[in-house]
């Protein structure tokens, strides 16, 4: 981890491709009866941007119940699909008005994992439990939705998949895809195929590579089995976070929770640099590339004492050390939740984060991320591959983004987990204030892409066999 990371990652610098003019006619769409009848919803679409570019796309949506029993809305994913302006732009998603309010809706945009000309990437909007039911026949009403270039520059939305640049009135749009649960019940993706399945091998290989898997069943930081299975608990200064921050090794404790070991990291503060202390615990050696790495990580939105509010990041990443400026051998993956924003983020948000190289000063960085506006508070399943063609992450089970080539690392990396502040504008308060971040386990399989399923099964393996520790991953 570095200082200034989200900073970075809008600084990305890319050069917006420029888009074809034109869009697909209608008589290309699938039958809206076929899509209807798939599964009882109905997708309308329209837009108060139909320019071929323009400062914000506009999808204005409804879903209809078609079918003949309640929906709960909170059941269903709707798909917009579009051409990112190149492979490093990010976007940013806003709701102007809906009459479900818009304090029940979501947005989160993820990467297709088979990329078609004219959607590499999609908007996917939910509903919290708060937005209810739909009964049949009805509708949610307007959305009035938006989204956004990170950087306010131009987009290009005339060759994006459900863009409808004559769309100015509510009408039936299959280019929207709607989801209930896993089934699709409406529209057609682009390419045919569901955004969230990519294709599996015709079998899964078996997971027998080398591999590193901790239960974090130790009794302290002082634990001599700690430095010896190959991790280390930091005490050293420096970034990230808040100047004159300390790194306290006895800040990460371990307990046990209905029988089985977890770790916790502790951060506090009250409101200085001085009485700023933060957590890491990483391997000693840097002998990871490419493979399957998860971990069962516990985020928390609230403090376990004292005021809420501080700029909090909590992690699961892997890294590799700058050489130079711009080296391209850098790499870096991380998952990163952040409960109270930061970065120029107003609330809650998780970002995943494919990092080429970056150069400190002037500030110039070549990256690739993901991210979803909600509340991840609780325990997760984090999952991320890597082979010779991308990066994948998975959060419990669900595709969260793929990353291309261009990210791919030169070389091996160190496992780490942190937890700290970016900065001490979040919350003003001189009062004391702690947060806790938990992990379960942690697992990595060299060279084999391991689906969530095979990562969960081989854990399990591992806990029936009462083995808490194990490493067969060979040196760099």
């Amino acid at each position: 981890m570095r200082t200034s990371r989200r900073s970075r990652i809008r600084a990305a610098s890319a050069a917006a491709v420029t888009l074809a003019l034109g869009c697909t006619a209608l008589a290309a769409l699938p039958s809206t009866a076929g899509a209807a009848a798939a599964g009882g919803l109905v997708v309308q679409y329209r837009t108060s941007a139909s320019g071929a570019t323009a400062d914000q796309s506009e999808p204005w949506l409804k879903v209809r119940n078609a079918g003949s029993a309640s929906v709960p809305l909170s059941d269903v994913k709707v798909r917009y699909y579009f051409k990112g302006d190149s492979a490093s732009a990010a976007y940013r998603f806003a709701c102007s008005w809906a009459v479900k309010g818009c304090g029940n809706i979501t947005g989160t945009f993820k990467s297709l994992p088979n990329p078609t000309a004219t959607a590499d990437r999609y908007l996917e909007i939910g509903f919290t439990s708060g937005a209810g039911s739909l009964a049949p026949g009805a509708d949610t009403g307007d959305m009035q939705l938006r989204f956004h270039r990170a950087d306010w520059q131009t987009l290009g939305q005339s060759d994006d998949y459900s863009f409808g640049a004559e769309r100015n009135t509510y009408g039936d749009w299959p280019k929207v895809t709607a989801q209930l649960g896993s089934v699709t019940a409406w529209g057609e993706a682009p390419g045919g195929g569901d955004p969230t399945d990519p294709t599996d091998p015709p079998t899964d290989p078996p997971a027998d590579g080398p591999t590193l898997f901790d239960d974090f069943d130790y009794s302290g930081h002082t634990d001599p089995r700690i430095a010896a299975n190959g991790w280390s608990v930091r005490s050293n200064s420096g970034g990230p976070g808040v100047p004159g921050a300390v790194w306290a090794p006895e800040n990460v404790t371990f307990s046990s929770q209905s029988g089985n070991a977890v770790m916790n990291l502790e951060t506090s503060t009250a409101g200085t640099g001085a009485s700023t202390v933060q957590t890491e615990i990483l391997t000693q050696s840097t002998k990871f590339r490419n493979g399957t790495y998860a971990a069962r990580v516990k985020f928390s939105d609230a403090p376990r004492s004292g005021p809420d509010g501080d700029h909090l990041v909590q992690t699961f990443f892997t890294i590799n050390d700058l050489k130079a400026p711009m080296a391209d051998d850098y790499a870096e993956y991380d998952f990163e939740y952040l409960p109270n924003g930061g970065w120029g983020e107003p609330s809650n948000i998780l970002y995943t984060t494919s990092w080429e190289t970056y150069r400190p000063d002037p500030w110039e960085a070549v990256n690739q991320h993901s991210e979803a506006r909600q509340s991840y508070a609780g325990w997760h399943d984090l999952v991320v591959t890597i082979d010779d063609s991308a990066i994948t992450y998975y959060i419990d089970g669900q595709l969260f983004g793929t990353h291309g080539a261009q990210y791919l690392p030169e070389r091996p990396m160190s496992i780490n987990f942190n937890q700290w502040l970016i900065d001490l504008e979040g919350q003003s308060s001189t009062t004391p204030r702690s947060y806790d971040q938990q992990v379960d386990y942690v697992l990595h399989v060299k060279d084999q892409v391991l689906s969530p399923a095979q990562v969960s099964a081989l854990v399990a393996g591992y806990r029936a066999a009462g083995t808490a520790f194990e490493d067969t991953v060979p040196g760099a």
